[in-house]
């Protein structure tokens, strides 16, 4: 299957994404974090630094769960509109990209 290139929203949103998660671990150790979301310390690290842009939806419920993170507060997050660019569509396409 041919992965499409990524979207300068898409890489961003990853990149709110992996600044949200960090923040939300703090001092926690990553290995124990993802251990205990049942993910890869690797993915984790990717996911939060970016790397992962649209991680499986599976993903980051694990990893919010394990933080204490609401999943309406990840999405609010992650789908801030670029300031000084007007959302366009209904988003739909961003949605099922995320997901997929």
């Amino acid at each position: 299957m041919v992965r499409l290139p990524l979207t300068p929203a898409e890489v961003e949103r990853g990149q709110r994404l992996g600044a949200l998660l960090r923040r939300a671990r703090g001092e926690r150790p990553m290995l124990e974090t993802a251990l205990d979301a049942c993910v890869s310390p690797e993915t984790l690290r990717k996911i939060e630094t970016g790397r992962v842009a649209t991680p499986a939806f599976s993903t980051v419920a694990a990893i919010a769960d394990v933080l204490g993170l609401s999943l309406d507060a990840v999405w609010a997050e992650i789908n801030q509109p670029e300031r000084g660019v007007e959302p366009t569509g209904s988003g739909h396409n961003a949605r099922e990209r995320l997901a997929s």
